[in-house]
């Protein structure tokens, strides 16, 4: 029996996912500043609304709202227009709120999942909960309380949060919140032979199988995709990969002159 899945509208990363996220879960996507962490958010709401019939919500602790909406708007994704329809609700808010909120009963999220029948929703990003503790066991328990509240709304959650590491350096804060997520996607820069790419990996998926190679993507005027991955290389996600086949990897690219 196939198990049901909430696909992102990204082809390739569904792929990588065994057809998208398990419903009701809570899926981490972490990565550095500029590696397209909010327009996979942004790009898994718009296919929910407008290709799976799932309305969503987008809690965002950065972006004005407008901003956000005009930000999508250079996708080609109507976030207006899906606002005045009912279907999408975006809230700037802020962590203590959030956690204020999901720890009354018929607080202002549950009510507007009510309203809208969500069953998507975005929190951009979890960075901000930083700020709330300083102890990381603290903090995971602020992530979890967050996460159980979400899960019990029945709802589907991308959950952003930046990571400093640009080239493969280590971060050097705990990963707790990987550790409580459902699955875990990590957005990376990567430099092959002076040129800076994108690579994409799965880390986890908890209660299903998914891919375990790195992929190549890029941000182009429709949104993230997800291409093939990278070969004749190893090292990639350190930041300083090594060429072990340069032909094979030169077709990947389709460097011309190169087969």
């Amino acid at each position: 029996m196939s198990v049901p899945r909430v696909p992102t509208g990204i082809a390739g990363l569904d792929e990588m996912l065994a057809g998208g996220f398990l419903p009701g879960t809570a899926n981490l996507v972490e990565g550095a500043p500029g590696t397209g962490k909010s327009t996979l958010a942004m790009q898994f709401i718009e296919h929910g609304i407008t290709a799976c019939d799932e309305p969503g919500i987008i809690l965002t602790f950065e972006e004005f709202p407008e901003h956000l909406i005009r930000d999508a708007a250079n996708f080609g994704w109507d976030f207006a227009a899906h606002q005045a329809a009912g279907r999408l609700c975006v809230l700037q808010t802020s962590p203590e709120v959030t956690l204020a909120d999901v720890r009354r009963t018929s607080g202002r999220l549950e009510t507007l999942v009510e309203q809208i029948g969500a069953r998507r929703v975005v929190v951009d990003s979890l960075s901000h909960f930083e700020r709330l503790a300083a102890n990381p066991v603290e903090l995971r328990l602020l992530g979890f309380e967050l996460i159980n509240a979400l899960k019990r709304m029945d709802l589907t959650a991308v959950l952003t949060r930046e990571n400093p590491a640009l080239l493969g350096e280590t971060s050097e804060s705990d990963d707790d919140l990987a550790y409580v997520a459902d699955s875990y996607l990590l957005l990376r820069y990567v430099e092959i032979e002076s040129a800076v790419h994108k690579a994409l990996l799965v880390l986890k998926q908890r209660g299903s199988a998914h891919a375990t190679d790195i992929r190549q993507y890029a941000i182009t005027a429709q949104g993230l995709e997800v291409r093939s991955r990278f070969a004749g290389t190893h090292g990639i996600m350190s930041g300083t990969p090594v060429m072990t086949h340069t032909e094979a990897f030169a077709a990947a690219f389709l460097i011309p002159g190169k087969k």
